[in-house]
């Protein structure tokens, strides 16, 4: 079976669990497999969160929390009043929204979990310098949850952990004995090369293209989105992995992907008054 076979057979056009599993994400139309149940994934966030809550110093400027919990609240506002002015079902309607400040200089990171549990490290306030910068993050981080991006990575494990078995039983367990021989676990070995990886990119850029749109609407300037990235690149110091070994696309495809992306989104998605 080849590769373009195979993602195929894994994605929406062929493959069928017994139910219904294809959907779309919102505002690109991108066809997505969803076979976990998004409450399911939403418990088992919050459940972690709160465990990170309590292993993590959480910072003490009240200040730049509030700054990050004012943001947040705009794009709450901003992503509902939009997906119900365009008729389309909120993504975020069973969110259970929430903020924390880590403290820890040395990670320059944010993320937002399935069902809106955010947090955000003060290493990454070195690299947003401001208010449109934060803002351009945590527009990132929220479009990974808005788009169910985790929902769909642990579906494609799932279809991936099926598609491998039938495999190997269509071969006579040839699959059981290569992962025997060689204490390679083939699921695994796939999904961190060629096979899930293509995925994770696309919903990077994704997430990159929605965070700009839910930035824009809630009134700031998506141009600091550029300087960014030119910021984080130069944190790296240049050490970045190759893009094909990478689940995320580069930070120069990335500004090149936001430059072409700008001016029809400014145009198209300005700020949303409510």
């Amino acid at each position: 079976m080849n590769r373009r076979k195979f993602l195929h057979l894994v994605g929406c056009g062929c493959f069928s669990i017994g139910f219904h599993s294809c959907t779309t994400a919102p505002i690109t139309d991108r066809k997505q497999l969803k076979l976990i149940p998004e409450a399911k994934l939403n418990a088992q966030a919050e459940a972690i969160y709160e465990q990170v809550k309590k292993k993590e110093k959480l910072s003490d400027d009240k200040n730049k929390l509030n700054e990050i919990k004012e943001i947040g609240k705009k794009m709450e506002n901003s992503i509902s009043e939009y997906f119900y002015r365009t008729d389309i079902p909120d993504p975020t309607a069973n969110f259970r929204w929430e903020y924390i400040l880590i403290e820890n200089k040395k990670v320059k990171n944010a993320w937002c979990m399935p069902g809106g549990k955010i947090a955000v490290y003060t290493g990454m306030l070195e690299i947003t310098k401001n208010t449109n910068g934060l803002a351009a993050v945590m527009g990132h981080e929220i479009a990974h949850a808005v788009a169910k991006h985790s929902v769909e990575r642990a579906s494609q494990h799932v279809a991936l952990n099926v598609v491998t078995q039938v495999t190997d039983i269509l071969s006579g367990g040839k699959l059981s004995q290569v992962n025997r021989t060689t204490g390679m676990n083939t699921v695994g070995l796939l999904s961190r090369m060629g096979i899930l990886n293509p995925f994770n990119r696309k919903q990077e850029s994704e997430a990159d293209y929605l965070g700009l749109i839910f930035s824009s609407l809630s009134g700031y300037d998506i141009r600091e989105t550029i300087k960014i990235w030119e910021r984080m690149k130069e944190a790296n110091k240049g050490k970045e992995p190759p893009e094909f070994m990478s689940t995320h696309p580069s930070s120069d495809r990335r500004i090149k992907q936001i430059n072409e992306w700008m001016n029809d989104i400014i145009i198209r998605y300005p700020p949303i008054k409510i």
